[in-house]
């Protein structure tokens, strides 16, 4: 039966998603970091049901996925409830709401659902494959809650920052090691998790499913990072603060001299 459990935790993914409908970019944050949380609230009752051999350090795995998707998408419902600024940034960032035909929407929620399942696949596969606990298991762990770490505290500094000085990107803390460390803690994280599997995957099936969606989830973080650099090239891009930050601040690795996502006029 094993795969078939993919689709309880498709079907509980779509349940979340269904939030893109009201407003689609909700497919890609609200509904993502909810549908993690449902997906690990429901694989850890899988285990307690006996469905799984479960140990605690899969226990473990899911309550990170229940903590990220909480603090993800708790965070982002919050900062659009309380700032006028973001919702019009968002607002501008997807367009007009209407515009998009509703089977565009259909396709999304679908496809998304899916790479969420994906992504939190290499869980599944452990527990698919006996739930044996090895030094990947708890490395993975650690992975992870750095990762989270990483990205709560990136989104904190940045938040003080911007009411300081709103009219300027964050430019203190996590902030002086790349541009974007909040999407560098999210690749940590996903990092933990496919790291968790290493020693288990099995079959061509489940590494494709865990490498391409590992590969989904950077690509996605970087293209992130090039529309969010596109929007502050548009409103800094005549600030010598800014250019002279951005020009010698990695985007999204530290370490990593990858500066400009974006052509830039010399």
């Amino acid at each position: 039966m094993g795969w078939n459990y993919l689709g309880i935790f498709f079907i509980v993914a779509l349940a979340v998603c269904l939030v893109g409908f009201y407003k689609y970019v909700y497919f890609l944050s609200i509904g993502y970091g909810f549908a993690v949380l449902g997906i690990g609230v429901t694989m850890a009752i899988m285990g307690a049901m006996g469905i799984f051999n479960m140990a605690l350090p899969h226990y473990i795995l899911c309550a990170l996925f229940v903590v990220y998707g909480f603090r993800l998408s708790g965070f982002l419902l919050i900062r659009e409830i309380k700032n006028a600024s973001y919702r019009k940034t968002l607002k501008e960032a997807t367009g007009e709401e209407s515009a998009m035909p509703i089977f565009v929407k259909f396709a999304i929620w679908v496809c998304v659902a899916a790479l969420y399942v994906a992504q939190t696949s290499p869980v599944f596969f452990r527990l698919l494959n006996g739930g044996a606990v090895s030094a990947f298991t708890w490395i993975g762990i650690v992975i992870c809650i750095a990762g989270i770490a990483l990205e709560t505290v990136a989104d904190n500094q940045k938040s003080a920052q911007k009411k300081e000085r709103p009219n300027m990107v964050a430019t203190q803390g996590l902030y002086k090691m790349c541009r974007c460390p909040n999407y560098f803690g999210e690749i940590i994280f996903w990092t933990g998790i496919f790291v968790s599997s290493l020693d288990i995957l099995t079959g061509i099936g489940q590494w494709l499913m865990a490498v391409i969606s590992y590969i989904c989830i950077v690509f996605i973080m970087f293209n992130g990072a090039q529309r969010l650099e596109k929007r502050q090239m548009a409103r800094y891009g005549n600030d010598k603060e800014y250019n002279d930050y951005a020009n010698k601040t990695p985007i999204i690795i530290p370490l990593l001299p990858i500066y400009h996502l974006n052509k830039v006029e010399k």
